[in-house]
């Protein structure tokens, strides 16, 4: 797979004032993405599972200049609201993400776009919420190309949603994975034939049932903005001493992982996600120059996690984004167990005592009213 293959053979008839609007997911990983080349190729392969009530839901409008008040601008331009506010501070982002994509997407280049985002949980958390906005995105500017048409049902093809990933990874590379799910795979390995560095593919082999409808508890331990974006983390990744060692590793957990995920076994399941985690956090402390995404709460919680699982001997581990917030992880069987162990001990490391539960999901949703 070349990215010449996602530049459109011909340009399409594109339906101007018309408003298309897709919910994506965010995700969380198993196995860490950590360090990137240009254009935004993962040093290392990674697996993610796809979320279902963290969400970001975009409309995008596109305008022809024509239709503008001030027609002397004769190029693309665009205008961006998050939460029904405008957010000149995102602009810089986006307007970056649109000037790769638009080889792509070469109608955008003399269109206005009006860019409306909503998310259903925090912004800059160590939530991905860069990946579940890139994803909507992407997804919208796709559907306003016609380049992939719906069929009667409305449905997409594999085609459309490979080249949405492919483009959502130019704004943020773990959005790649946020487009389909339940699992998503991004970056080449060998254990997997279809995988790409391009787009995120779906896990191709049979789940264990006991990860089905797999829980995923968020607790917010720090919901402000990151210290240092991951943007500029996954930079430091160039210079690093382990980064060789690292991304060797994530091959290596990743073959371990799949093995896990296909068998049921939850030790080994356990034993790599959390190693991951602390991997992952581990690479931030030890590089030039070295910071601390994790807060005094994130690593009480580990441990009562820890102590709970030793106890109970219940299936429940933890994974860390780039952030302080802890994800724990667990089979929906143990749902009753598992929350009530977070009320009666983890809630207290919560910010204002709060977490958002979620659980595995299947997806992007279109949301565009047909006319």
């Amino acid at each position: 797979m070349e990215a010449v293959g996602f530049i459109p053979s011909s340009q399409h008839l594109v339906q101007t004032n018309k408003t298309v609007t897709w919910a994506s997911p965010s995700n969380i990983a198993l196995v860490k993405y950590w360090g990137k080349y240009d254009p935004q190729i993962p040093a290392n392969p990674s697996i993610s599972f796809t979320l279902n009530h963290c969400n970001t839901k975009t409309s995008v409008t596109l305008v022809d200049q024509s239709m503008l008040s001030d027609t002397s601008t004769g190029a693309f331009s665009f205008e961006f609201s998050f939460e029904g506010a405008p957010k000149p501070d995102f602009h810089p982002k986006i307007a970056s993400f649109f000037a790769r994509v638009f080889d792509y997407l070469p109608f955008l280049k003399t269109y206005h776009l009006v860019i409306n985002s909503e998310n259903t949980f925090p912004h800059s958390s160590g939530i991905a919420s860069s990946a579940s906005a890139m994803a909507a995105l992407s997804l919208c500017l796709l559907e306003l190309s016609d380049e992939f048409p719906p069929n009667d049902q409305n449905v997409f093809s594999e085609a459309f949603y490979a080249k949405a990933s492919f483009l959502a990874r130019l704004g943020s590379g773990s959005a790649a994975r946020s487009i389909s799910g339940p699992l998503m795979q991004w970056g080449k390995t060998p254990g997997f034939k279809a995988s790409q560095d391009l787009v995120a593919v779906p896990f191709n082999k049979v789940l264990a049932p006991i990860f089905k409808n797999f829980q995923d508890t968020i607790l917010l331990v720090d919901k402000g903005e990151k210290v240092v974006s991951s943007t500029v983390g996954h930079g430091l990744m160039k210079d690093h001493p382990f980064a060789k060692a690292r991304f060797q590793q994530a091959h290596d957990q990743l073959a371990l992982l799949t093995e896990a995920l296909v068998s049921g076994d939850m030790e080994t399941f356990i034993s790599v996600v959390e190693s991951e985690a602390l991997t992952l956090h581990a690479m931030m402390l030890t590089s030039s120059p070295y910071f601390i995404l994790m807060k005094p709460g994130t690593l009480s919680i580990i441990e009562k996690i820890w102590n709970f699982r030793k106890n109970t001997a219940l299936p429940v581990c933890f994974t860390l984004d780039a952030g302080a917030n802890v994800h724990l992880l667990y089979p929906e069987m143990h749902k009753v167990q598992v929350l009530q162990f977070i009320e009666n001990e983890l809630v207290a490391y919560c910010q204002n005592g709060q977490y958002i539960c979620d659980q595995v999901g299947s997806g992007s949703i279109s949301h565009t009213v047909q006319p």
